[in-house]
C-alpha cells in the first residue's frame, strides 16, 4: 500500500510538471496591415501553423491581420515597447528608429525577386547583420526574416507615360521618407495615406493615384477607383519581419532557429506564389476594366529609373556603401 501510494504521489508530481511546461507555452501577438488573402497575409498565416507544428505547440504565434492592432506607426511603436511581439512591413517603415533600414526598400535596387530575398536573408546578408546590431542597440528590436510581395506598379486615373505626367500631382505613399523620395523622383507630391484609407482617398480625389503589387491592386479592390496599372516594376516589394528583441530572446535558442528557418522556407514560397499569381492577378484586373500600359506603349522606364535614382541618391546620400553591399550579392 505504501508503495502504492508512493507511486501515486510520483505521478502526481509528474502530471503537475506537465502542467507547468503546458503553462509555459509562448504566446506571441503578430500584426500587420495586410488584407484577406493578399501574399502577406497567406504569409503570416503558414509560419504561424507551421511554427505551432515544429515546436510542438511550445511557440505559438497568433496572427492579428488588417491592421487590427493599429496602423504602420502603432505597429512599429508596439513592438518596440514590447506589447507587440513582432509583426511585418516594409524595411522602410523601421526607419523612424534607424533610418538607414529603409535601404533594403531602394527602388531599382535589386535584379530580381531572388536576389532580393538573398540580400535581405537575416542569416547570411552581411550588410543586414550591421543594420540589426544597430536595431538592438537603438530600438530593442531586430529583423528575423523577409518574404516577397510582389513587384510594385503605379496606378491612377489618367495614362502616365512619363514623370513629366505626374508633375505636380498628389500620388498616395506608404507613410515613410523613403516612399515620398521615390514619389518626389517620380514628379508627384507624395501624399502619405495608410493602406486602411486607401481606397477612399483614391475615391474623394484626395490623391490620384498609387503604387503597390498587383495582388493588393486587386484585393483592396482599387479597380473601383483606378484605370491605368503601368508596368513600372519601380521595387521588388521585400517585406521584413521584425520582433521585439527582449521577447525574441526569452524563445529558447532551439525554438529561434526553428521559427528563423521556417521564415526563411515560407519566404522562398513567396517568390513561387508571385510567378503563378502574376497573369492572373493581371487578367482579373483587366476583366474589371484596368489598362496596362507597358514599354510597348510608351512607357519611358528609362526615365522613371533616372528620375527617381537621382532622387534617391540626393535624399540619401549615405546609402552608397550599403546599396554596394546589397547588389554585390550573388
Amino acid at each position: 500500500m505504501k508503495m502504492l501510494k508512493n507511486w501515486t504521489l510520483i505521478g502526481a508530481a509528474a502530471a503537475m510538471m506537465l502542467a507547468g511546461t503546458a503553462q509555459a507555452q509562448i504566446k506571441l501577438r503578430y500584426a500587420h496591415v495586410g488584407v484577406a488573402n493578399a501574399p502577406q497575409t497567406l504569409y503570416a498565416d503558414e509560419v504561424a501553423r507551421l511554427v505551432k507544428e515544429r515546436t510542438q505547440g511550445r511557440v505559438e504565434i497568433q496572427v492579428f491581420a488588417n491592421s487590427q492592432l493599429g496602423g504602420v506607426g502603432e505597429m512599429v511603436d508596439g513592438i518596440k515597447s514590447g506589447s507587440i511581439a513582432m509583426g511585418h512591413h516594409d524595411f522602410a517603415s523601421l526607419g523612424k528608429i534607424l533610418p538607414n533600414t529603409a535601404v533594403f526598400n531602394a527602388p531599382f535596387i535589386y535584379r530580381d525577386a531572388a536576389h532580393a530575398l538573398r540580400a535581405t536573408d537575416s542569416r547570411n546578408s552581411e550588410a543586414l547583420k550591421v543594420i540589426n546590431q544597430q536595431l538592438v542597440d537603438k530600438g530593442g528590436m531586430r529583423i528575423v526574416g523577409s518574404f516577397f510581395q510582389g513587384t510594385r506598379h503605379l496606378t491612377s486615373k489618367e495614362k502616365v507615360l512619363s514623370p513629366a505626367d505626374m508633375k505636380g500631382k498628389k500620388y498616395r505613399g506608404v507613410p515613410v521618407k523613403l516612399w515620398s523620395s521615390m514619389l518626389t523622383g517620380m514628379g508627384a507630391v507624395a501624399t502619405p495615406v495608410e493602406v486602411s484609407e486607401l481606397a477612399t482617398a483614391l475615391a474623394t480625389g484626395l490623391v490620384l493615384g498609387q503604387e503597390n503589387p498587383l495582388p493588393n491592386i486587386f484585393n483592396l479592390k482599387l479597380y473601383e477607383v483606378q484605370k491605368f496599372v503601368m508596368l513600372t516594376g519601380h521595387m521588388q516589394s521585400v517585406l521584413s519581419v521584425f520582433v521585439n528583441e527582449r521577447g525574441w530572446q526569452r524563445i529558447p535558442a532551439g525554438d529561434r532557429k526553428i521559427m528563423e528557418d521556417t521564415m526563411f522556407e515560407v519566404g522562398q514560397k513567396t517568390l513561387q506564389w508571385d510567378n503563378e499569381t502574376f497573369e492572373r492577378y493581371r487578367k482579373d484586373l483587366e476583366a474589371k476594366g484596368m489598362t496596362f500600359v507597358s514599354e510597348k506603349e510608351g512607357l519611358d522606364l528609362a526615365a522613371f529609373r533616372k528620375a527617381v535614382n537621382d532622387q534617391v541618391v540626393k535624399d540619401f546620400p549615405e546609402w552608397g556603401p550599403l546599396i554596394q553591399q546589397i547588389q554585390s550579392v550573388k
